[in-house]
């Protein structure tokens, strides 16, 4: 099923979720996910299960999908009692939301029956393939897109499917690995990690342990986690290891103890709107997630660039207080249009958990912005045939250290107040002319815009509102 396809049926099932049952923005993925884990569950008898949900008022479509969706639970045997009833209490609306489970006039059927016939149709059988992408999560993005914005408000900021993949590449990760996902969200990730260590090994039991000992995740918003771990579940994960947890008040101690070796994060984005909430800021959430790590452990982070540049004292503190423990050993600066209509300006670091940053390490610094995706008004980001090129030159002077020129890749030693972004520690020998200083002030009026919009225009010395 091709990208746009997905994107397209999405957009018609968001619209259908809102006009047949008036559900709102943060419900329409919940029912997707209980539908689809109902599906999962009478995969064998699928027709049965579907005609089977006739509209009875008493022994409603609901009730029947919330049963399948429990035993599904049951037989997955997911890790505690505990998440079981986490995960089936946000799907308490598929039996208690009377407009999903009455007849409707223009349907002839319960929305609920049309919604499993149309996911049965166009997802079910892709979002249990071999494919890494995150399927509902490509769903969730889609209804957030349509809710005027309330995604970001919320720090809301799902990771696209090529970035994913480029974590997998930039760790070289491994079928031994352990991987774990702070942030996890809806398992992007998690799911294209776990793809990748499966398809690099063909032990049957090396395979079972990848599923059941080698992935795990924290999400903090339940009905995330619930997404989380049903997206698991579909794609074969038979002990899904996702805990909900507020991630920042984990004791790195115990974590270290499972042992992890590669840690993923897109962490929540503009929480730190004032300097009272600094402890928020993405800078912390990085600080965290490495002392979590064991040493040698490959970290690799998705954030705004804002977070890399380090104006206040607070920021400047915990980088400094990060380079005294871990490594840094690259950023990557990425399309402004990586996360499309979301308004970040993102950058991707590297780092190597428990090793102390030695002053005369150089770091690698790229300038990734042309990537070979660009914007289709109709669809988003989309791949071109660039895409692959651009893709093999940045592997060429990440992972083979091939030379490239500094438009492209600078080496620097850092410290702390660095701005530790390529436009920084890049030079240039050639006059600017007009034009690139008009460009040069479009952008940096826009990235201005963009935090003050967010809240963060103490970052220009600007004085608090709230003060």
């Amino acid at each position: 099923m091709a990208e746009n396809f997905i994107l397209k049926r999405a957009q018609a099932l968001h619209e259908d979720l809102r006009n047949y049952a008036q559900l709102g923005e943060t419900e329409k993925p919940l029912v997707v996910s209980a539908i689809m884990l109902a599906l999962n569950e009478n995969e064998k008898k699928t027709e049965m299960f579907i005609n089977n949900l006739t509209g009875d008022s008493v022994y409603t479509d609901g009730q029947k999908i919330f049963n399948a969706v429990s035993a599904r639970m049951e037989k997955v045997k997911v890790s505690a009692q505990v998440k079981k009833e986490k995960i089936l209490n946000q799907f308490n609306i598929i039996k208690d939301r009377t407009a999903l489970n009455e007849k409707h006039p223009r349907l002839g059927q319960t929305p609920l029956r049309y919604y499993t016939e149309y996911l049965q149709k166009y997802v079910m059988d892709y979002a249990k393939g071999s494919s890494p992408e995150d399927v509902l999560g490509r769903f969730y993005g889609e209804f957030m897109s349509y809710s005027g914005g309330d995604g970001q408000s919320l720090g809301v900021v799902l990771t696209p499917k090529h970035i994913t993949e480029l974590f997998c590449d930039l760790v070289d990760i491994k079928p031994d690995d352990i991987l774990f996902d702070p942030c996890c969200g809806t398992g992007g990730f998690l799911i294209a990690g776990m793809h990748r260590m499966l398809e690099l090994t063909k032990d049957k039991a090396q395979k079972n342990s990848i599923r059941k000992n080698q992935i795990y995740g924290i999400e903090l918003r339940e009905d995330m986690f619930s997404i989380a771990t049903t997206n698991m579940i579909l794609r074969g994960d038979g002990k899904s290891n996702i805990e909900q947890n507020d991630f920042l008040k984990t004791s790195p101690t115990e974590l270290k103890q499972k042992g992890f070796t590669v840690s993923f994060m897109n962490p929540p984005y503009s929480q730190a709107k004032t300097r009272a909430t600094q402890h928020l800021a993405e800078i912390s959430f990085i600080e965290h997630l490495l002392d979590c790590m064991s040493t040698n452990s490959r970290v690799v982070v998705i954030v705004p660039q804002s977070t890399m540049v380090g104006k206040t004292k607070e920021t400047r503190a915990v980088k400094k207080s990060i380079l005294e423990k871990h490594t840094l050993k690259g950023v990557i600066t990425l399309n402004k249009q990586t996360f499309y209509r979301v308004g970040t300006s993102p950058c991707i670091a590297i780092f190597t958990a428990g090793v102390p940053h030695k002053k005369e390490k150089l770091v690698k610094f790229i300038n990734y912005e042309d990537d070979g995706y660009i914007v289709n008004k109709n669809i988003g980001l989309v791949r071109t045939e660039r895409a692959q090129a651009q893709h093999q030159k940045l592997m060429d002077v990440w992972r083979n250290d091939r030379d490239a020129e500094i438009k492209f890749m600078v080496k620097a030693r850092v410290k702390a107040d660095d701005e530790w972004l390529h436009s920084f520690y890049c030079f240039n020998d050639e006059i600017p002319t007009d034009a690139d200083f008009e460009k040069t002030m479009a952008d940096y009026l826009a990235f201005e815009f963009n935090m003050i919009s967010h809240n963060r225009g103490y970052l220009f010395d600007m004085e608090e509102k709230n003060e």
